[in-house]
């Protein structure tokens, strides 16, 4: 920038951009919002130099600007699931849309892979598998195992230590397990989530404890539990929230938002296909759907307004 460029305002801004794109790469986190006004003040300041000095390159130079303004504008959107023209209310999303897609993940391969049929232990296995995602072990207390599985817990846990699936140590019963306090948690494995094995998650620590904190706000509504709604429900709480569009209609990738297939859905939920409406009738009462129907082999519907901050953003 020459020194003796005219205006002193446009001289000024430029330096004080300068000092701006420097600042922001010494932040220990990204902000894209930020990110995007610099581009938006480079933009500017480029298309003024270039008015100035009848220079392409600058010209140039400011587009590009522009273009990387509207570029992380559009990046930032994606990650909190807004409209990226910024209409409509701003919805805190506890997970990103990278997040999401991980989540689903994780759903399917406990539909695939869970090894006992019913809700309970299916919902189990879920939760425990998020504990354990990345390592193949995890910490759980006796307050966790009630809340998920209510009166249920000795007999599920037992039923997976018994099948293999899942490893106490030595000198802990399923008992105990429940019994354990938040101060000393019981350590439990996952055989098949153990490093040695092929690995179905590719995620990090962040991203395994966001998704685990995510079930758990699904599985521990406080409105599903008022409801005494059993582990199918949740299961189907927990599907619904994960392949729900950022305005809350149900969906699956690829499937153009037109509800989610039937059998799919009851697969997932340890519920005949005949069972998900009734199950579904329960999340409406309980303000989790705003409005469902399972007409033509599909569930379609809604989030509702209070659970949209747990949508799957597709």
């Amino acid at each position: 920038m020459p020194e003796d460029l005219q205006p002193d305002v446009l001289r000024l801004e430029l330096a004080e951009l300068g000092d701006a794109f420097r600042a922001y790469q010494r932040r220990p986190e990204p902000d894209l919002a930020v990110l995007a006004e610099l581009h938006d003040r480079k933009a500017r300041a480029f298309a003024a130099w270039a008015a100035v000095t009848d220079d392409v390159s600058l010209r140039e130079e400011a587009d590009r600007a522009a273009a990387a303004a509207r570029t992380t504008r559009e990046m930032n959107a994606n990650r909190l699931g807004v409209p990226v023209d910024g209409s409509g209310p701003v919805v805190e999303r506890l997970l990103t849309r990278g997040q999401a897609v991980h989540a689903r993940n994780v759903l399917e391969h406990v539909r695939a892979h869970a090894p006992l049929p019913e809700a309970g232990a299916r919902l189990a296995v879920l939760m425990l598998t998020l504990r354990a995602a990345r390592a193949g072990v995890g910490n759980v207390t006796g307050q966790d195992l009630g809340g998920w599985l209510q009166g249920d817990a000795e007999r599920v846990l037992q039923q997976l230590v018994d099948v293999g699936w899942l490893r106490l140590p030595e000198d802990v019963s399923a008992d105990d397990a429940l019994t354990s306090r938040p101060e000393e948690p019981t350590q439990v494995t996952v055989p098949s989530l153990l490093p040695a094995e092929p690995r179905p998650f590719s995620f990090g620590k962040v991203t395994r404890a966001r998704l685990s904190g995510w079930a758990q706000r699904v599985v521990g509504d406080r409105k599903l539990r008022k409801k005494k709604a059993g582990a199918a429900a949740r299961l189907l709480a927990v599907y619904t929230a994960a392949h729900s569009h950022p305005d809350g209609r149900l969906g699956g990738t690829g499937e153009d938002g037109d509800g989610l297939t039937l059998d799919t859905v009851a697969s997932f939920c340890a519920l005949g296909p005949e069972d998900v409406a009734e199950h579904a009738g329960l999340l409406v009462t309980a303000d989790w759907l705003a409005e469902a129907d399972t007409a033509g082999g599909r569930l379609r519907g809604r989030l509702a307004e209070r659970v949209l901050p747990l949508s799957g953003l597709l």
